[in-house]
């Protein structure tokens, strides 16, 4: 990052997010799309090599920096060592997990250099966390997610699931005024934080809270209403939603 103390100190969360959000979609082209380039250049005998994530959403490999301390932390050295010793898709699934614990580092070594305070760290970590991590969208587990997960509590029966799929979600404080109980209110952060690690069985964007979801009743994969062409009026109307997969018998079963 460029720039001096005066850049430094008008950043705010949701700028570094956007950062985070563009190195985290370069390195996913490098371990997916682009990984036969990523490959080649991982070169075995050349010296410790390091993915990095640039905040123009592509990638380098590239040896660490040579001042001391670096500008900004540095990724896990030599990961082109062990390119030839292990399988391709584990190899993949470590420079992953390296590349989550990077972007989370330098992330929040920018929320202390900007000097962010409680509230700034919290919306930075929520809005990070919303997100599939690299190794999840590497291994496949992201999609996996959405047909072992559902928004709903899990200990509600089919029934209720639903119809609570059917129900419109806004952003309005009557809507999402948590029930008096304390142990009802629980079980609704419980379900809320379930929503927020949902995929769109379409799109594969996360849940978001302003727009209309509903469940498949057939394989429990929760679609953008937007995605699938229903509107909450429509869902109204719907006994058994079934997806347009499972409407055409073309999705495969397990």
């Amino acid at each position: 990052m460029e720039g001096g103390a005066g850049t430094y100190s008008s950043r705010t969360a949701e700028e570094v997010f956007r950062d985070f959000r563009a190195r985290r979609a370069g390195m996913i082209k490098a371990l997916t799309t682009e990984v036969e380039k990523f490959y080649e250049q991982c070169d075995p005998e050349k010296e410790n090599l390091c993915l990095y994530g640039l905040p123009n959403e592509t990638w380098e490999v590239n040896l660490p920096a040579e001042e001391v301390p670096p500008e900004l932390p540095e990724p896990a050295l030599g990961i082109n060592f062990a390119r030839d010793g292990m399988d391709e898709k584990d190899w993949l699934a470590l420079v992953a997990v390296h590349s989550d614990a990077w972007l989370l580092a330098v992330a929040f070594y920018f929320g202390a250099r900007f000097g962010f305070d409680k509230e700034a760290r919290r919306r930075l970590f929520n809005m990070i966390n919303n997100l599939p991590t690299i190794y999840e969208v590497v291994t496949g587990t992201a999609k996996k997610q959405i047909k072992e997960k559902t928004p709903n509590n899990s200990s509600k029966s089919n029934k209720s699931s639903s119809k609570m799929s059917r129900q419109v979600e806004t952003n309005t404080k009557s809507s999402k005024m948590p029930p008096k109980d304390d142990e009802a209110s629980g079980e609704e952060n419980e379900e809320e934080d379930e929503h927020g690690n949902t995929l769109c069985g379409a799109c594969g964007n996360n849940y978001a809270s302003d727009e209309f979801w509903i469940c498949c009743d057939i394989c429990e994969r929760w679609f953008h209403g937007k995605c699938v062409r229903i509107t909450p009026a429509k869902a109204e109307h719907i006994k058994q939603y079934k997806c347009p997969d499972c409407s055409t018998n073309k999705r495969t079963r397990a």
